[in-house]
Order: C-alpha cells, then sequence, then structure tokens
C-alpha cells in the first residue's frame, strides 16, 4: 500500500530563472502541479523537505498531500532534476491524483527468503534481471515493493514475473511471462559438487 506524506507549499507568482534562483536562495525550490484537466500550478517547497523524502526511498511511487497556501491537493512526483555538481534538488514536478486515478509506475522487486533457497545454500548466485516491475495501479494502491520468494529456488531456476503474487488491482505493463532473476551456479559450488 502507498504510504503519505504532507508538505507545505506556497504559490509562486513569478516563474523564471531568477525568480528560482531567489527560492533556492531562501531554502526553496520550485515545482509545478500539472494534470486532472486543470491548469499547471506553480508553488514553491522546503528544500530541505522534499530532499529528505527523496532519499527517504520510493520517492516517486508515495502519493503527497501539498497544502498550497492551506488547500491540500494530493499529488505523486513524477519528476525532479538535480543540480549536476551539488547534487541538490533544483526542481521537482508533481502529478493531481485521486484515489481512483491509473498510474503507470515503477515498482521496487524485493528479494526475501534467500538464506533458505536450497540453490542460494549451495554457492549459487542470484542473478536479478529486473530490478522494477512496471504496474497499472491505483493511486491509493501503489505498492513498495513486489516480493519474489526464494525460499524453494534452486541452481537453473528462473522466477518469471507470472510466479510472482502482485497486489490486487496492480496488472504488468511489459507483455509475456519475462524473468525477474535466476539462480546460477558459480564456480565454486560446481567444484563442490564435482
Amino acid at each position: 500500500m502507498a504510504q503519505t506524506y504532507e508538505l507545505e507549499a506556497s504559490a509562486r507568482e513569478r516563474v523564471g530563472k531568477g525568480s528560482a534562483r531567489a527560492l533556492r536562495r531562501e531554502g526553496k525550490i520550485p515545482a509545478v502541479i500539472y494534470g486532472d484537466k486543470q491548469a499547471p500550478l506553480s508553488i514553491a517547497v522546503n528544500a530541505k523537505e522534499v530532499f529528505l523524502k527523496l532519499h527517504a526511498g520510493g520517492f516517486k511511487t508515495n502519493v503527497a498531500t501539498i497544502k498550497v497556501d492551506g488547500t491540500p491537493i494530493k499529488v505523486l512526483p513524477r519528476d525532479y532534476q538535480l543540480d549536476p555538481v551539488r547534487d541538490t534538488l533544483v526542481h521537482v514536478d508533481f502529478i493531481r491524483v485521486t484515489d481512483s486515478t491509473k498510474l503507470t509506475v515503477n515498482v521496487p522487486v524485493q528479494f526475501i527468503n534467500q538464506e533458505l533457497s536450497p540453490g542460494l545454500k549451495r554457492g549459487g548466485v542470484l542473478n536479478v534481471v529486473a530490478h522494477e516491475v512496471k504496474l497499472t495501479v491505483t493511486a491509493n494502491a501503489i505498492p513498495q515493493h513486489v516480493v519474489v520468494d526464494l525460499q524453494t529456488a534452486d541452481i537453473g531456476d528462473s522466477i518469471h514475473i507470472s510466479a510472482v503474487k502482485l497486489p490486487e488491482g496492480a496488472t504488468v505493463v511489459e507483455q509475456g511471462d519475462f524473468t525477474i532473476a535466476s539462480v546460477t551456479g558459480s564456480s565454486a559450488s560446481q567444484s563442490a559438487g564435482a
């Protein structure tokens, strides 16, 4: 299930390089809220708060409530820009959402029970093919991760998307039964078996 958080913001009257630089000197960054058949809304958000949310993980899959001068707007971060030298946030784009809004998001894959996998116990190696899976879900049901259980994975096994239990209502965007990971033998496991 999607996690949520709140941010305070103020509407921006002026846009452009000069006003953006002035905002950054004040510890804020420019942002824009798009979508829902409404005009784009230029806002300013606290740079430190957004930077911490960005580095906490799941930034583009967590729904936020932005209070623009007291008015709450549910949004999902769609894109952001970082300064190439200082690695600080420069700009963020948000998209308006409702609980029933259908979205396409990249959800990280989490592997569990690696210590129980017979193939990994014998020295096999987990080769991750897909670190993320592109899903279509509603905004109120964005999963934090897709879980792949490796408890029965042996050397030579491949884990396909069809073997993964997806959250209710989620559909995979990519066609076919693609491979998420495989367990292969290492030279150490082959020499141990000889």
